[in-house]
């Protein structure tokens, strides 16, 4: 019971974090727009492109309509948190990664206890096991 209570705090965490972001990329674009220059992208055809991923990655896994489909975006998603952290240390701008670091902390949670919480297993999540007691 613990690893569901897990699994659904954690991937709506996740998915608050990504559903805000896009949401900011949505309602303050220049703001974006400069802070992913001072990164060093070219941000005009990044920004419309990250909005999309942004919501169709955790609705993918929060729908998981496909058990690959969903594991596609636990993927993507890594590879966001992974890169996005890694480009404001390199600018040094730590304070900027926090919220990468947030974002892997909940997406490992997430990703680790989706099998107890779902009914069709993902192959690449580790398996649940049961908790044995000892016997009197």
């Amino acid at each position: 019971m613990a690893l569901t209570y897990t699994y659904w705090i954690s991937t709506a965490l996740l998915s608050l974090l990504y559903f805000a972001s896009a949401l900011m990329y949505i309602a303050k674009g220049a703001f974006v727009r400069q802070a992913q220059a001072e990164l060093g992208y070219a941000s005009s055809h990044l920004v419309p492109f990250m909005i999309v991923v942004k919501i169709l990655g955790p609705a993918a896994i929060l729908w998981r309509f496909n058990v690959a489909l969903s594991d596609l975006a636990y993927a993507g998603i890594f590879y966001h948190l992974v890169l996005s952290g890694l480009a404001h240390l390199g600018v040094r701008k730590p304070k900027g990664a926090i919220p990468a670091a947030v974002g892997l902390i909940l997406l490992a949670a997430s990703f680790a206890t989706q099998n107890a919480a779902r009914d069709i297993a993902s192959p690449y999540a580790p398996a649940v096991t049961a908790i044995q007691t000892p016997l009197n």
